[in-house]
C-alpha cells in the first residue's frame, strides 16, 4: 500500500505541474508592480499601491498582522497623517474611461479630475471629496488637511462622492450667475482647510500658495483675494488659537514664490513680484514675518540689491536650522530681448568657440537652468545683515550644519569644463566663506573630486580621484590630511582606462569626532584630524560587503550611543541580509542572512517597527514586516500569487575561466520543468557584470530593450548571463574572450542545443554583440539593440541627451580604448565591427530610435545599411521619436513581439512572421504590423 501511495502521490504532482501555463505576451498584463509603500508614524499599518498591467493602481492598507483594514481601486499617493489615525489617497478616474474620453476627444481640461480619500482607523469610515488637485498635511503634527479645488464646477457623475459639507461649496454654481471672478492658475484655486476631528471646513477663495510649517501649527497661503471679504495678499493662520494674520497686503496681481515657514512656524519668508506690467526683468522683492509682527517686512528689492544682481524667485528659501539665518538667491541681471523685432529681422545661428568652457551643445541643454541661476545668500534674522556666498567666482555651495554654521564650502568647475571633455574628469577650486562677513579664503585648487562639508562643518572632506585617497581639510586650521593615502578604498576591480572610484563613506559620528568610510568589503572608522583607523567588520575573510543603512530620514550622524545596522552581501555566494553592530562593544552580528536580496528597511517614525522586502528569481519582492530584530516576519502583501499557475524558472551560478586565464561568473537561468536530457535553445544577454543580480526577480514585463527573463525560461530557454572582464584597449576582444568559453562550458554540459544559441543585448550589450559575430558563427541569430559599431565616427559625435562629447567615453570609461584616435589608429579600427561586416554570417535584428540621446542613431543606421549592402539577413526597427529604449507602452509592446517572433523563429523553428519577410512598407506603418506568422 504504501508504494501504491506514493506512485498516485508522484504521479498527481506529475500531472498537476504538467498543467502549468507557458507564459504568454498578453499574460504580462496580469502581473503587479508594488509602486509605493509606507509605514505609518506609529508601525500599526502599512499602506502600498499595486499597478496592474501599466493602467490602474489598486491602494491597500493592512495592519501588522496583514489583515486587510482597506482597499480601494484607482487609488495612489497614499500618506499617513502624524498621529497614524488617518490615511489619505487620491482616486484617478479608470484608465480606460479615460482613454475612451481622449478618443471622444474631450479636452483636457474637461477630463474627471481627482477625488481625495480620507480612511479613519477610528470609525472606519471613508470619505472621498471630488475635484481635488492637491493635498497636503503637517509633516510632524496633527488636527488638519488642507486640499485645493481643481474648480468649481466637479465632474456631475461622482458627485455621490462628494462630502454633504463639501456639496454646498462645489456645486451651487451649476445655476447661472452674473459673470464673476473665475478659479484658474492666474487667479488662484479654493483651499479648504479641515480639522479632522471636528471635520470642520473653512474655504479660502483664490489661493495661489500654500504651505505647513514642519513643527508649529501654522498654515500660510497667498490670495489674489476675494473683493466681497477677503483682500488679496500673503496670509498666516496660527491653528493653535484659530488667529489670522494678513501680514502682506498687495493688488491681486501680485505674484508669490518660495513661500517657506521656518521649522517651527515662527518665521516666514516669501518673494513677491508687484509690477503688473510685462517688463522682461522682474522687479522681485523678499519679505520677512516673525511671530508677533502683523506684517512681514521687505528685506531686499531692485533697489537695494547688490548692484549687478536681483532677487530670485526661482531659488528656495531656506531658514537655519537654529532659525537664526535665511538663505535665499541673487540672480545676474536677465538678458533682454528686443520685443520690437520679428522673425524676419533675427538671425538664428549658433557660434561654437574652441575654447570656450562648455560646448555649445551642452550650452543648449542647459540654457533654461542657467536662466533661473542664482547665487546663495544669506540673511542674518537677528541683524537684518545680508552676506552674498556664492559669486560669479565660486558659484556652487555647500552650506554647512543644516545652515548654522558661520562657515560655507563654495567652488567652481569653471576652469577644467574644457578638459573635462575628454578626461571624464570634473576638477573644482575650493574656498571656504565666512556666512557673516562674506570673507572668501581658497582651500584647494584642481581638486579631481567632490569636497563637501563634514554635518557640523569642522570638515571639508572628500575623494581625490587620481590619488585615489579620501583627504579631510580641518577648517579652524586649515590642515589636510590623506586619509587611505597608500591604502585601498577604491575600486578593485577597475577595469577601465580611468581612476578608480571610491567605494563611499558610511557618514560622520557624532559631533565630527570620525568619518565612516567603505572599503570593497569593510566599514572602517577613521580619525579625520590624525588618519588613524580601525575596522569594525570583518568582511574581507568572507568576502562579505557590510554597508550602513540609514533608518532614520532626519539622521544627521551616525549615533554611537545607539546599534547601527548594515545591510550584508557575499561576493561569492550573493545571499544577502542584515547585520547588526553593536558601536559601544565594538561587536557585530549576522541577524539575517540567505539566498535572497533584501531592501533597505523603512522605519516608523515613533517606533523600530520596519517594512522590507525579499526576493529571489522566483519570489516577487512583496512586502514584509518586522521589528529590527528580523526574528518574526509578516508578509503583508501577496502582489502576483497567479504566478504559481506558470512555469517559471530557476536561477543558478556557473563558473569557467576566460581564454585570458581569468575566473569568472555568470548566472545561467533555466526552464522550472527543466529536464537535463533535453536540449534546450539558448539566449545569451550580456552587458559587463551581471551576476551579483542572481536573486533579482524578473517579472514578466514589456521590457525598455532586454529579453524579458521569466518570460523566455518559461517558453522553454535556456538564458546565459556571462560576467565581462576588460583588457584596457580591447573591449571587444575581451567580451570575446570572457563569454565564448562560457558558453562553450554549458554546451559541453549536454543540454544547451548547439545549433540554437542566439545572442542579445543593448548598448554596450549590443557593440559587443556586433563585434563577436564578426569573429564566430556559433550564434544561430542575434538582436543588438543600439550598437556602436564604429568608434571612429563615434567618438567625434555628441551624447544628445546630456550635450557632452563622447571623447572621454572613449579615452577612458566604458569603450576602454585608453587614449584618441591619433595616438591609438588601430584600436579603433580593431575594435569597430564596421571594418569587418563581410566576416558576420549570422542574422541580425537591430533596435535603434532616431530620437537616441545616448548612442547617435547614425551608428545603428552604419550597421544596417552596411549589411544590406552585403545582402545578409537583417532587420532595423526605429521608434520615432523614441529615445535610447522605446519607452512608449505600445511601443515596447512592438518590440517584445517582434523580437520573440525573430528568436523564435531562428531558434525554436516557430513559422515566419510577414514582417520578417517582406517589412513593413512605409505606407502600411501603424496601420499593418505584419505580426501574422507564415505558413511553411
Amino acid at each position: 500500500m504504501k508504494f501504491n501511495f506514493t506512485l498516485v502521490f508522484l504521479l498527481i504532482s506529475l500531472l498537476s505541474f504538467s498543467q502549468k501555463k507557458v507564459l504568454e505576451h498578453s499574460d504580462k498584463s496580469l502581473w503587479n508592480k508594488i509602486k509605493s509603500k509606507s509605514i505609518s508614524p506609529d508601525g500599526n499599518y502599512v499602506m502600498y499601491t499595486l499597478e496592474q498591467g501599466e493602467k490602474d493602481t489598486y491602494l491597500k492598507i493592512k495592519d501588522a498582522n496583514a489583515k486587510l483594514i482597506l482597499e480601494h481601486d484607482r487609488a495612489k499617493n497614499g500618506r499617513f497623517t502624524y498621529n497614524s489615525e488617518i490615511a489619505l489617497f487620491t482616486i484617478n478616474a479608470w484608465t480606460d474611461s479615460i482613454i475612451e474620453l481622449k478618443r471622444d476627444k474631450v479636452k483636457k481640461e474637461d477630463l474627471p479630475k481627482d477625488t481625495l480619500g480620507i480612511y479613519n482607523f477610528k470609525s472606519k469610515t471613508t470619505l472621498k471629496i471630488a475635484n481635488v488637485s492637491s493635498y497636503k498635511t503637517p509633516e510632524k503634527w496633527d488636527g488638519y488637511l488642507a486640499y485645493m479645488l481643481a474648480d468649481v464646477n466637479p465632474i456631475k457623475k461622482d458627485k455621490d462622492s462628494i462630502s454633504d459639507d463639501k456639496k454646498q461649496d462645489t456645486l451651487p454654481s451649476v445655476k447661472k450667475k452674473k459673470k464673476g471672478k473665475k478659479v484658474g492658475k492666474k487667479n488662484g484655486y479654493h483651499l479648504v482647510l479641515r480639522h479632522l476631528k471636528t471635520q470642520k471646513e473653512d474655504t479660502l477663495k483664490f489661493v495661489t500658495n500654500y504651505t505647513f510649517a514642519k513643527e508649529g501649527q501654522r498654515l500660510a497661503y497667498t490670495t489674489t483675494g476675494d473683493k466681497a471679504n477677503v483682500t488679496a495678499g500673503a496670509y498666516v493662520l496660527n491653528l493653535e488659537n484659530n488667529t489670522q494674520t494678513q501680514v502682506f497686503e498687495g493688488h491681486e496681481k501680485v505674484k508669490y514664490y518660495q513661500l517657506n515657514f521656518s521649522d517651527s512656524g515662527e518665521k516666514l519668508g516669501f518673494i513677491a513680484d508687484l509690477d503688473s506690467t510685462k517688463v522682461q526683468e522682474r522687479p522681485n522683492e523678499l519679505y520677512v514675518w516673525k511671530a508677533g509682527e502683523t506684517k512681514a517686512n521687505p528685506v531686499l528689492n531692485k533697489d537695494t540689491a547688490p548692484k549687478g544682481y536681483r532677487v530670485s524667485a526661482d531659488r528656495r528659501l531656506n531658514f537655519s536650522k537654529n532659525e537664526s539665518k535665511l538663505y535665499f538667491g541673487l540672480a545676474a541681471p536677465s538678458i533682454i530681448k528686443d520685443t520690437t523685432l520679428i522673425d524676419e529681422e533675427i538671425s538664428s545661428v549658433e557660434v561654437w568657440t574652441y575654447n570656450e568652457p562648455r560646448l555649445y551643445t551642452v550650452q543648449e541643454l542647459s540654457k533654461d537652468r542657467d536662466q533661473k541661476k542664482s547665487y546663495e545668500t544669506v540673511l542674518d534674522l537677528s541683524t537684518n545683515k545680508i552676506t552674498q556666498l556664492a559669486t560669479l567666482s565660486y558659484p556652487n555651495i555647500n552650506i554647512g550644519d543644516e545652515g548654522n554654521s558661520n562657515t560655507a564650502l563654495v567652488s567652481t568647475q569653471e576652469p577644467y569644463y574644457l578638459e573635462s571633455q575628454w578626461t571624464g574628469i570634473r576638477a573644482s577650486d575650493y574656498a571656504l566663506v565666512n556666512t557673516t562677513t562674506g570673507e572668501t579664503n581658497p582651500i584647494l585648487t584642481n581638486m579631481p573630486g567632490g569636497m563637501i562639508l563634514s554635518p557640523k562643518a569642522k570638515y571639508a572632506y572628500g575623494y581625490n580621484q587620481i590619488d585615489s585617497t579620501w583627504v579631510s581639510y580641518n577648517i579652524s586650521t586649515g590642515k589636510q590630511i590623506k586619509l587611505t593615502k597608500d591604502k585601498v578604498f577604491y575600486d578593485e576591480l577597475n577595469d577601465s582606462p580611468k581612476y578608480p572610484r571610491s567605494y563611499g563613506i558610511a557618514g560622520w559620528t557624532t559631533n565630527d569626532k570620525a568619518i565612516l568610510i567603505y572599503d570593497r568589503f569593510d566599514v572602517w572608522s577613521v580619525n579625520p584630524e590624525t588618519g588613524e583607523m580601525s575596522r569594525l567588520t570583518e568582511g574581507r575573510e568572507t568576502k562579505t560587503q557590510y554597508r550602513y543603512i540609514q533608518l532614520d530620514n532626519e539622521e544627521r550622524n551616525l549615533n554611537p550611543e545607539k546599534t547601527w545596522l548594515f545591510s550584508s552581501f557575499n561576493e561569492d555566494t550573493k545571499h544577502s541580509g542584515y547585520y547588526k553592530y553593536d558601536v559601544k562593544r565594538q561587536k557585530g552580528s549576522q541577524i539575517l542572512e540567505g539566498p535572497f536580496k533584501y531592501s533597505t528597511p523603512t522605519m516608523a517614525q515613533k517606533s523600530t517597527d520596519v517594512i522590507f522586502t525579499r526576493a529571489s528569481f522566483t519570489e516577487f519582492p512583496d512586502l514584509r514586516y518586522s521589528d529590527l530584530s528580523f526574528k518574526k516576519q509578516i508578509q503583508i502583501s501577496d502582489a502576483n500569487p497567479q504566478q504559481k499557475d506558470y512555469n517559471w524558472g530557476t536561477a543558478e551560478l556557473i563558473k569557467w575561466t576566460s581564454l585570458d586565464g581569468k575566473p569568472l561568473t555568470g548566472m545561467l537561468i533555466k526552464p522550472e520543468d527543466f529536464d537535463p536530457s533535453k536540449k534546450y535553445p539558448m539566449i545569451v544577454n550580456f552587458y559587463e557584470r551581471s551576476s551579483d543580480r542572481l536573486y533579482d526577480h524578473k517579472a514578466p514585463s514589456f521590457g525598455l530593450s532586454t529579453i524579458n527573463y521569466s518570460f523566455y525560461t518559461s517558453r522553454g530557454y535556456l538564458i546565459f548571463n556571462p560576467d565581462i572582464e576588460y583588457r584596457d584597449g580591447y573591449p571587444g576582444e575581451s567580451a570575446y574572450n570572457c563569454l565564448m568559453p562560457g558558453v562553450t562550458s554549458l554546451i559541453e554540459k549536454g543540454f544547451v542545443d548547439k545549433d540554437n544559441i542566439g545572442l542579445q543585448g543593448h548598448s554596450w550589450g549590443a557593440y559587443q554583440i556586433a563585434y563577436i559575430i564578426t569573429k564566430t558563427d556559433l550564434f544561430k541569430a542575434v538582436e543588438s539593440g543600439a550598437p556602436v559599431v564604429n568608434m571612429v565616427s563615434a567618438y567625434g559625435g555628441i551624447r544628445w541627451g546630456t550635450g557632452l562629447s563622447r571623447q572621454f567615453q572613449y579615452e577612458h570609461t566604458q569603450s576602454r580604448i585608453g587614449g584618441t584616435p591619433w595616438e591609438y589608429p588601430m584600436r579603433y579600427i580593431e575594435n569597430s565591427p564596421i571594418f569587418n561586416l563581410d566576416k558576420i554570417n549570422t542574422p541580425v535584428l537591430i533596435m535603434h530610435n532616431d530620437a537616441d540621446g545616448h548612442v547617435p542613431w547614425y551608428q545603428g543606421i552604419e550597421f544596417f545599411v552596411g549589411l544590406r549592402r552585403l545582402g545578409k539577413p537583417s532587420w532595423l526597427l526605429n521608434y520615432n521619436g523614441e529615445p535610447h529604449w522605446p519607452r512608449k507602452l505600445q511601443n515596447r509592446k512592438d518590440f517584445n513581439i517582434r523580437m520573440s517572433q525573430y528568436f523564435d523563429y531562428y531558434l525554436k523553428g516557430a513559422p515566419k512572421p510577414v514582417w520578417m519577410e517582406r517589412g513593413v512598407p512605409a505606407l502600411e506603418k501603424g496601420i499593418n504590423q505584419g505580426y501574422e506568422l507564415q505558413d511553411e
